[in-house]
């Protein structure tokens, strides 16, 4: 029986073209998102045996999405399949609990063999991704090098939030991505402003570019996706 697969990216052609690859083997789509607060609500939704996730994603990006996936069902298999990948994403990935990170440029036979390595339980890594983890390891320093300052005192969901609003999002937007309350993200917006020393939108939206909050890290931002 095939394994089922939930494809997560905002790229269409880039979904029709692992559909592609994907055809005639051990492996059958099941369901699509362009986005992270989606491939969560399909996930639950679907429980596909294997979640194939781009980083790079509108509203909540691919890392968020991963754990958020994982606090609600544990037993998910995650794989990463990005464009570039800094030290900083490749750690952050696995710690949220990804189980392969790919590369775009890799071929379809990395794919597949990334894909069926997960499946069977293992772990799987891209041979430039595991050239920039031994590189950390052999210096000794796997912890993230991101500097919040003052962002420093949030929390992973705060930060989420604040990035949102940074980005322009509403309430309602923010709530409809991230599955929360209404109410919710307004109590976040006041918790934000009082522990931020500010008074405004405009106050969080400074603050969040200063601390370069507009993706997983600094360094991911600048490497793109």
């Amino acid at each position: 029986m095939p394994h089922s697969v939930l494809l997560v990216d905002d790229h269409n052609i880039l979904r029709d073209g692992i559909k592609t690859i994907l055809e005639g083997t051990d492996f059958r789509v099941v369901g699509e998102a362009a986005n992270g607060a989606d491939a969560v609500r399909l996930c639950l939704r679907l429980r596909p045996d294997l979640v194939l996730m781009d980083i790079c994603l509108p509203g909540m990006n691919g890392i968020e999405a991963t754990a958020e996936i994982l606090r609600r069902w544990p037993g998910a298999k995650v794989l990463i399949l990005t464009m570039n990948a800094s030290e900083n994403s490749v750690v952050a990935a696995f710690r949220a609990g990804v189980r392969a990170f790919v590369l775009k440029k890799s071929s379809s036979a990395d794919l597949l063999n990334a894909l069926r390595t997960v499946a069977n339980g293992g772990s799987y890594i891209s041979s430039q991704v595991s050239d920039l983890l031994l590189t950390r390891i052999q210096r000794g320093d796997m912890e993230e090098k991101e500097d919040l300052g003052p962002l420093g005192s949030l929390s992973p969901r705060e930060r989420q939030v604040l990035r949102l609003i940074a980005e322009g999002k509403t309430s309602k937007e923010i709530a409809t991505m991230l599955d929360l309350g209404l109410q919710t993200v307004r109590t976040y917006r006041k918790t934000l402003m009082k522990k931020l020393g500010v008074t405004n939108v405009a106050g969080l939206t400074q603050m969040a570019f200063e601390a370069g909050l507009t993706g997983w890290t600094k360094r991911d931002r600048e490497a793109g996706d």
